[in-house]
């Protein structure tokens, strides 16, 4: 294993995630049993309170299969600023919990994704008329700067920000815009590879042109066929997570080999989090870690 990157992986990959209101289909000593026996050695926190809200009991879960809490994900209504209090809110006590266990860890905010309806029909296939004018943009950046430096001064952690399908803030297009009216020095990027990918981009050239503000990793593939399926049908961001659009490493269109080897020309020493979102009926997902992460090994990590 290399020794700068580190290798995490997501309880998403074992289905927990905010998905058409499903419940999650395994409770969280499971997923961190079974992220550990795959040989990966961070995880990331899953919805609030898949994982205990509280800092002991949180700490003992983890230390007890050798793992570190690397991040936590927080959905936050940038679109719709009337609620953005309570985007920050949750984002600090969110922060307060991860600061407890790991004071690296980061807070990977992104817009209140999968909430509007045609940015669901028509994740993947976005075009400028269908996003944020130039004065919502900006409100959107403010208050991603708001949750930024509210997680910095009350919490000492720093934030990243998640672009994400099905969400206003999805193209590369869309996360330069709001990358461009945000403070480089309180908030980062999360590059997500695989909605990037999804979102029309592409990742290698991402993290060549905006490495500087790339702070946090998510490695996801995105299948080219049945990206191209869902948009031949016009089938929305719900329908392409259930038919496996975000695949196992290796077996999609995204360049992880071209990824690793820019990550250790920039001496990148963050984290690298796999995330596949499988589903119930999509397969094992002990088995999918244990692939992706054996993937990740061929490639040096």
């Amino acid at each position: 294993m290399s020794a700068l990157i580190r290798v995490a992986n997501a309880p998403c990959s074992w289905g927990v995630l905010e998905f058409d209101g499903m419940a999650p289909p395994a409770d969280a000593t499971r997923v961190l049993d079974e992220i550990a026996a795959s040989g990966f050695s961070g995880t990331e926190l899953g919805d609030w309170g898949f994982m205990p809200t509280e800092p002991g009991p949180l700490r003992e879960l983890l230390q007890a299969r050798g793992l570190e809490m690397v991040g936590a994900f927080v959905p936050v209504p940038l679109a719709r600023p009337r609620e953005a209090e309570v985007g920050v809110e949750t984002a600090v006590r969110t922060a307060e919990l991860l600061a407890a266990i790991s004071p690296d860890a980061f807070i990977v905010l992104a817009d209140d994704n999968g909430s509007d309806p045609t940015r669901v029909a028509r994740a993947g296939r976005i075009r400028a008329e269908h996003g944020l004018d130039e004065a919502r943009m900006d409100q959107a950046a403010a208050i991603a700067d708001r949750v930024a430096a509210a997680v910095h001064s009350q919490a000492g952690l720093r934030t990243v920000f998640h672009h994400h399908a099905a969400g206003y803030i999805e193209t590369p297009a869309e996360t330069v815009a709001l990358l461009e009216r945000t403070s480089p020095h309180h908030l980062g990027l999360c590059l997500d590879t695989g909605h990037w990918t999804f979102g029309g981009g592409d990742p290698v050239a991402a993290l060549s042109e905006l490495g500087d503000r790339v702070w946090h990793v998510h490695f996801k593939d995105c299948h080219p066929d049945i990206t191209g399926h869902v948009h031949a049908s016009e089938a929305d961001y719900f329908s392409a997570v259930r038919q496996g659009v975000f695949c196992e490493l290796g077996q999609g269109s995204v360049d992880f080999p071209a990824l690793v080897e820019v990550l250790k020309r920039r001496e990148y020493d963050g984290w690298i989090v796999v995330e596949q979102d499988v589903l119930p009926g999509m397969g094992s997902p002990l088995q999918s870690a244990v692939r992706n992460r054996g993937y990740l090994a061929r490639l040096g990590l």
